[in-house]
C-alpha cells in the first residue's frame, strides 16, 4: 500500500483502541506507526507497583468485561503472545446484606437458580440475549446508525434494552435480582431512570455468560504488551514519549487515527476544519468521574459472606433503589453518601500480582466529574459493612482522585473512564452528528477512541471500526 517513505497510517495514542486500529491497518498489509505521549504503552491498560514493592496493580482497567469477548479481541492470537485470561469462579457478586448476594455465574441456569422466584424472569430476560448474541454483537458493539443483518433479533433486544433500569428492576420479585441487574446497568454512569440503561445490564450479563468477566494474569499491562508485540510482528512500529501538539509534527502518512478525547482532537484540528464542528467536539459531555483506591492487604478481605470471596468483581451500594439514587446524585454533580463502588480482588486468583505475603484490592467509586472530595472513608465504610474486619488487614493504600487519573491520562477528563457520557444523543451520535462517527471534516483524519461507538471498555472495537472505515476510503 505504501508509496516511497510515506506511511499508510499514523495512530496517535497506544491505548487498546489505538493498538486495535494499528493492528487492523497492519493486518491489511499497511505500514503503520503509533506515537504515544507516555513512556509506557497501553493507556488504561497500564500496570505498576502502586502500594508496596512486589505488588502489581492496574492503574485503570482490571476486569475486562468485554475484553475476552469482543469480536476484535477474539480475532487476535493473544495467547500466543503471553496473555492468560483468569476467570474467577464467580464473575460478580452484588451483596444486598452481609449474608445475601446476587451472583453472576458463567452459566445462565446457575445464575437464575440463585435468584429464587426470579429464576424464570432472569432466564427470559438475559438467557434469550445470550442465545442470540452472535446475531446482536455486531450492532450492540458498533454504530447504532447501521443496518442490522438480523433485524428481528435486534428489535427484540431493543424492546427490552430501551427500558430504564428502574423499570426493569421493579419487575423483579427479589432484591438481589434487582440489585444484580441494577449494578450492571450502573456501568453506564447514568441515572438508572434514563432510557436504554437496561441495555448495559443486558450486554454485560450476556457477554459474561458467553465469555466471562476475566482479567489478565500478571496485570492488564500484559494485554497491551501482547497487542504491541503482535503489531510489531506484523511490521508496525511504536514510538513512546512523543506528545503531539500539532498534526504537522506527524510523519507523512495517508491517514491519521487519533485515540484521544474529542476535545483533544479538536485542538489538533483547529484552523483546519469548520469552527461549527470543533464546537461539537469541545462540547462533548464527559461522564461522571472515578475515585480509585488501590490497597495492599495482609490477607484477603474478610467478607462475612463467603460467596464474595469467590467473586472477581463485587458491586457495593446496596439495593437497586439505593444504587439508582446514588447514580442520579452523581450525575447531577452531588456527592452520594453511599456511592456506587466496584471492588476487584485479583490476587485471590492470580498469585503473580503479589509478593507472597500480601494481597491486592482494587476499588473505585462513581463520583461527580472533576470532584475534589476525598471518598476514601465512604469506600471503606461500604467494604467494612460487608467485611467488618477490613480496616485491620489494610497494609497500604494508593489514592487516585479524578484529577490524578486525568493527569496520568489526559483522555480521562475529570476522571471520566468511559470516553464520554452515554446519553441517548451521545449514544446515537457519538461523538458528533455524522453518518460515519469515526470521520472528521478533515477527510484523512479519523477518531478511534472510546468516544466513538461502541464506547468504553477493553474491546478494541472503536479502534478496529475506525481503521476499517479508513481502509474503505483511503487504503
Amino acid at each position: 500500500m505504501s508509496v516511497g517513505t510515506e506511511l499508510d497510517a499514523v495512530v496517535i495514542g497506544s491505548g487498546p483502541n489505538g493498538l486495535a486500529a494499528a493492528i487492523t491497518i497492519a493486518r491489511e498489509g499497511g505500514s503503520v506507526l503509533i506515537v504515544e505521549a507516555a513512556d509506557t504503552i497501553g493507556g488504561g491498560l497500564h500496570s505498576a507497583e502502586l502500594t508496596l514493592p512486589g505488588l502489581t496493580h492496574d492503574l485503570c482497567s482490571t476486569i475486562h468485561t468485554l475484553g475476552a469477548g469482543s469480536p476484535f479481541m477474539r480475532s487476535l492470537p493473544l495467547e500466543e503472545y503471553g496473555v492468560e485470561w483468569v476467570h474467577p469462579e464467580v464473575l460478580l457478586a452484588h451483596p444486598v446484606s452481609p449474608s445475601e448476594a446476587g451472583l453472576l455465574h458463567r452459566s445462565v441456569d446457575a445464575t437464575a437458580d440463585g435468584l429464587g422466584p426470579d429464576a424464570d424472569r432472569y432466564r427470559s430476560l438475559v438467557g434469550t440475549v445470550v442465545e442470540r448474541w452472535e446475531h446482536l454483537e455486531e450492532n450492540v458493539l458498533g454504530p447504532i446508525l447501521s443496518w442490522p443483518r438480523h433485524p428481528v433479533d435486534l428489535v427484540r433486544f431493543g424492546l427490552r434494552a430501551m427500558l430504564p433500569m428502574t423499570t426493569t428492576a421493579a419487575r423483579m420479585k427479589t432484591e438481589k435480582a434487582a440489585a444484580l441487574l441494577a449494578g450492571c446497568a450502573a456501568h453506564a454512569f447514568l441515572p438508572l431512570t434514563r432510557p436504554f440503561t437496561t441495555a448495559f445490564a443486558l450486554t454485560l450479563t450476556a457477554t459474561g455468560h458467553r465469555y466471562g468477566w476475566p482479567f489478565v494474569r500478571g496485570g492488564s499491562q500484559a494485554l497491551a504488551n501482547a497487542m504491541a508485540r503482535y503489531l510489531e510482528d506484523l511490521g508496525g512500529k511504536i514510538e513512546t514519549g512523543r506528545r503531539i501538539e500539532d498534526l504537522a509534527e506527524l510523519p507523512r502518512s495517508r491517514i491519521v487515527l487519533a485515540d484521544v478525547s474529542p476535545p483533544s482532537l479538536a485542538r489538533l484540528l483547529e484552523g483546519r476544519v469548520p469552527e461549527t464542528f470543533l464546537r461539537r467536539y469541545r462540547r462533548f459531555r464527559p461522564s461522571p468521574g472515578a475515585f480509585k483506591v488501590d490497597y495492599a492487604l495482609t490477607e484477603p478481605v474478610p467478607w462475612s459472606n463467603p460467596d464474595l470471596a469467590r467473586a472477581g468483581t463485587i458491586h457495593l451500594g446496596g439495593s437497586a433503589t439505593a444504587i439508582a439514587a446514588a447514580e442520579s446524585a452523581t450525575w447531577s454533580g452531588r456527592e452520594a453518601a453511599r456511592p456506587f463502588t466496584l471492588v476487584c480482588q485479583p490476587s485471590i486468583f492470580d498469585s503473580s500480582r503479589t509478593d507472597g505475603r500480601h494481597h491486592t484490592l482494587w476499588a473505585y467509586a462513581h463520583v461527580p466529574n472533576g470532584s475534589t472530595t476525598d471518598f476514601v472513608q465512604r469506600i471503606e465504610a461500604l467494604i467494612t459493612e460487608m467485611a467488618p474486619g477490613f480496616p485491620d488487614v489494610v497494609a497500604g493504600r494508593r489514592v487516585h482522585t479524578p484529577a490524578d487519573l486525568e493527569a496520568a491520562n489526559p483522555n480521562l477528563i475529570g476522571g471520566d473512564i468511559t470516553g464520554g457520557a452515554h446519553t441517548v444523543r451521545q449514544l446515537v451520535f457519538r461523538p458528533a452528528y455524522r453518518l460515519d462517527p469515526y470521520t472528521t471534516p478533515l477527510d484523512r483524519v479519523f477518531l478511534c477512541s472510546s468516544s466513538t461507538p461502541p464506547g468504553g471498555g477493553t474491546h478494541g472495537m472503536s479502534g478496529h471500526l475506525a481503521a476499517s472505515s479508513a481502509i474503505r476510503r483511503w487504503l
